[in-house]
């Protein structure tokens, strides 16, 4: 789930950084100056935004999509303790080792 919110995270924020290099066309003479003079603090803007998309995304997924899940897994585990599933039922009272 982490991996899947990172990916839309970067997606997003490499559409709006193509989308601001476009409007932000008439910058580029002063891009040398802009960098050095403000490199650290467009690179804490850039952190705190991707912050923000990453948890709000995040938050998403696990509201929609973590929906049903305890409802599902308890469904499954009544089912494979009573013997209606195609998978082995565990064996609790053997050693693993």
């Amino acid at each position: 789930m982490i991996a899947n919110t990172l990916i839309i995270t970067i997606t997003i924020l490499l559409a709006l950084g193509f989308w601001l290099m476009g409007e932000l066309r008439f910058l580029i003479p002063y891009k040398s100056v802009l960098l050095h003079q403000y490199g650290g603090v467009i690179l804490l803007a850039l952190t705190v935004v991707a912050t923000n998309i990453f948890a709000a995304i995040h938050l998403i997924q696990r509201k929609f999509f973590l929906k049903d899940t305890g409802r599902k897994l308890s469904h499954l585990d009544r089912q494979v303790t009573s013997g209606q599933s195609s998978l082995p039922s565990p064996n609790y009272n053997e050693d693993p080792h």
